[in-house]
């Protein structure tokens, strides 16, 4: 088994940049900040690109084209745009941010790949809980929701989502991800965009359903499907899917969250090929609801923490807990606690130990002050799982995408960047600075 890293205190600095297998070890004063302009990109999809509809006024249809070569610049001006009402926001949120700035630093020894992040967030709290239930008094019951939920708009629940940063990456081996970035696998079929298919029709699917066991649609890559508009049902065999992965035609997916997995100091390792996919073996988090019966698994231990649940008052209160760990603050749940009508639960289970590929980013730390967000964390150049991750090199140049998911949001409801290049101790719109 894998443990998280994990350790609470004010980062060590040195005097200068230093070999480091901590990324609080890394002096980052002295490391390139990048600046990156994140945008919201409302239901723009690979089938919307590859449409009539995406025009350039000067250039005219540009299907297929690189991103970035028509839209240097612009991301501020799409973001501010997108995320009003119009053709391709038919659901705005309110206030929400059409543009988020991140500071992005990163540094590499020869073991590690480290990575630093900055942004200021919409709203005034952190999005440190996610799933949480609520006892009415008889039972629990799901308690909030994402911004997006018509529950949440309505003012019947609560805003209550975890705040995230993903890192999309590739080395290559997939067809137009550094021309389209993440809008690759972004289809109009996924959830919250124009044609999601129902659940009934999901599990039906003789891959969907019968193998994956979904419901939904979620990041696919259009190679895996047999059709040139990459439709959400025409998969490929199940052995010509293991044949692509196995060539590494895949996405990296490398996510940090602020409710499962901050908490243990760890980020969830995972890939997108026919579906987004969390890397074999055990993650850093599970349910601690009984989603047939609603009975939660664990509750906080009082003799611990001072209280067997939360209440809402203490979801900004940042000394208290809002996540329960199976090996530091939690107690098998007991329903003669004596809980009260109005006390609150987390809906997931966390563990710092992992074991296999899926615990492979084992030190991530995210930190919130004054609405800033710092997040740092480093994953190993080369895990030894090339059928999950991209196996890095120094010298090497790789192609990722960055998202932020900012505000109680998800799915597309995010701030997401223009494909960038990652130079590992070489020249690249990100470069990876050697550590001496």
């Amino acid at each position: 088994m894998k443990r998280a890293a994990f350790v609470i205190g004010v980062a060590v600095l040195v005097a200068g940049p230093a070999l480091a297998t901590e990324p609080d070890a890394i002096t980052w004063s002295q490391i390139p900040t990048k600046d990156v302009t994140l945008f919201f990109p409302g239901e723009t999809s690979y089938q919307w690109l590859r449409s009539a509809g995406h025009k350039n006024p000067l250039k005219g249809n540009v299907q297929g084209q690189r991103c970035i070569s028509c839209h240097q610049g612009q991301e501020a001006a799409l973001g501010n745009k997108l995320v009003q009402e119009g053709p391709l926001e038919p659901t705005p949120i309110a206030d929400k941010n059409g543009v988020l700035n991140l500071a992005v630093q990163a540094a590499h020894d020869d073991e590690y790949l480290y990575f630093r992040f900055q942004w200021k967030t919409n709203m005034d709290r952190e999005g440190r809980m996610h799933n949480m239930v609520r006892y009415d008094g008889t039972g629990w019951q799901w308690f909030g929701g994402h911004r997006a939920e018509d529950a949440v708009i309505d003012g019947a629940q609560p805003p209550i989502y975890e705040d995230r940063l993903a890192i999309m990456l590739d080395d290559g081996s997939v067809p137009g991800f550094a021309e389209q970035g993440c809008w690759l696998a972004c289809h109009d079929s996924m959830r919250d965009m124009q044609e999601p298919p129902d659940a009934a029709a999901v599990r039906e699917n003789f891959y969907l359903g019968a193998i994956l066991n979904k419901k939904d649609v979620r990041k696919f890559l259009p190679l895996s499907r047999t059709d040139e508009e990459a439709s959400w049902d025409t998969l490929k065999t199940p052995g010509e899917i293991a044949e692509l992965k196995a060539a590494g035609q895949f996405l990296d997916l490398m996510q940090w969250r602020a409710a499962r997995s901050n908490p243990v100091g760890m980020a969830d390792d995972g890939y997108v090929l026919e579906y987004r996919l969390f890397d074999a073996g055990r993650k850093m988090f599970s349910w601690n609801i009984d989603k047939k019966t609603m009975t939660p698994k664990f509750m906080f231990d009082e003799a611990k923490v001072g209280f067997s649940a939360l209440r809402v008052e203490d979801f900004t209160d940042s000394s208290k807990p809002t996540f329960i760990i199976e090996e530091q603050n939690a107690t098998p749940y007991d329903p003669n606690a004596g809980f009260q009508e109005g006390d609150i639960l987390p809906g997931r289970l966390l563990s710092a130990q992992t074991e296999g590929s899926a615990g492979d980013n084992d030190w991530a730390k995210g930190t919130w002050k004054d609405s800033m967000y710092t997040v740092v964390f480093r994953r190993k150049l080369d895990t030894g799982n090339p059928l999950d991750d991209k196996i890095l090199e120094v010298g090497g140049v790789y192609t990722i995408g960055l998202s932020v998911h900012d505000d109680n949001v998800t799915t597309r409801f995010h701030q997401v960047s223009f494909p960038l290049t990652l130079g590992i101790g070489t020249k690249a719109d990100i470069e990876a600075v050697t550590l001496k």
